[in-house]
């Protein structure tokens, strides 16, 4: 029988986490549940610091950004020693099982803690979109509209001094942020994992654009593909724009949920405690076709991404 169980936020922070927080502590209450809010990650979590949350601790919480729990990365949580240690801690204060807000590493995190004996559940939060087993995590949508609020403002200062801006997005190793921002802001160009970098190639079609009269250009990159500031440089000096740079960086994890995202972390919520009360363990939650499911982590994890071909030849065609 569930008597209690945790909830902690791993890895980075997105926004609509405390959402997912809230909703697993009210569900949990509302099944004779106590909630224990464990700070700081599974680094809090090895150094037992914790917290019980009722529903006035997580009051207000639907429209903050960030996490209330915080979150830490623990990168040592994979040895054998400190995985032990964790399950220790757990049992000696009677927490049956844990809802893990996170990325994949979060998700490995849980499914070896749920071979150890301690049922967890994970719940994809991340603005990468970048977790198998949901069409969405919570934060992207969130991301998404930062980032084109940022890039339809650059357009403007850039249509008024004939420049190429080029704007580098998070995704770790996923182009989503990319290239839904891409179709949204009407970019000119879009460099993601998945399409890959020819520098010659993206030189060509700046030079073609300002010579077909475009007096300003647009070009979203994902982070941890090339140097933007070179491929400023060579923009610059090969074509008629003039190239300036935009990081956005952690800008893009900051700032109130959308309310989609609110919705998405209340339903996944929901559903982690839901399958906590079925005695289930080391699965993930998501949503797909607009239904909430659950997937084996070790399942999800293995599954490639959604191939995105779709959204890259509308992009080419609407350019």
């Amino acid at each position: 029988m569930i008597r209690k169980i945790g909830v902690l936020t791993s890895g980075g922070d997105a926004p609509g986490m405390n959402a997912a927080i809230r909703s697993v502590v009210r569900t949990a209450l509302s099944n004779g549940i106590q909630v224990i809010g464990i700070l700081d990650g599974y680094k809090g979590l090895i150094e037992e610091r914790f917290i019980e949350l009722n529903r006035s601790s997580v009051s207000n919480l639907l429209s903050k950004g960030g996490t209330i729990l915080g979150s830490a990365r623990l990168p040592e949580f994979a040895n054998e020693e400190v995985l032990l240690k964790a399950c220790e801690i757990l049992n000696k204060n009677e927490i049956d099982a844990l809802c893990v807000i996170g990325g994949d590493g979060s998700y490995r995190g849980a499914l070896a803690l749920t071979k150890h004996g301690i049922n967890c559940i994970g719940i994809p939060g991340t603005i990468d979109n970048d977790i198998p087993g949901t069409d969405f995590t919570i934060g992207f949508d969130t991301a998404l509209n930062t980032i084109v609020d940022c890039v339809d403002k650059l357009r403007d200062t850039s249509a008024s001094h004939h420049r190429c801006s080029i704007v580098e997005v998070m995704g770790n190793h996923c182009g989503d942020l990319a290239i839904y921002s891409g179709l949204s802001t009407g970019a000119e160009i879009l460099i993601t994992p998945e399409t890959g970098l020819d520098e010659d190639t993206v030189i060509e079609k700046l030079a073609y654009l300002e010579k077909s009269g475009k007096n300003h250009a647009i070009v979203i990159v994902s982070e941890k593909i090339v140097n933007i500031n070179s491929l400023s440089s060579k923009i610059s000096s090969k074509t008629g724009f003039a190239s300036r740079v935009t990081v956005l960086g952690h800008i893009q994890r900051g700032g109130a949920p959308t309310p989609s995202d609110r919705v998405l972390a209340s339903r996944l919520g929901e559903k982690a405690v839901d399958l906590i009360l079925e005695g289930i363990g080391g699965h993930c939650v998501g949503i797909k076709n607009n239904s909430i499911v659950s997937t084996p982590i070790d399942e999800a994890l293995n599954k490639p991404r959604e191939n995105k071909k779709g959204f890259y030849r509308l992009f080419e065609r609407l350019v």
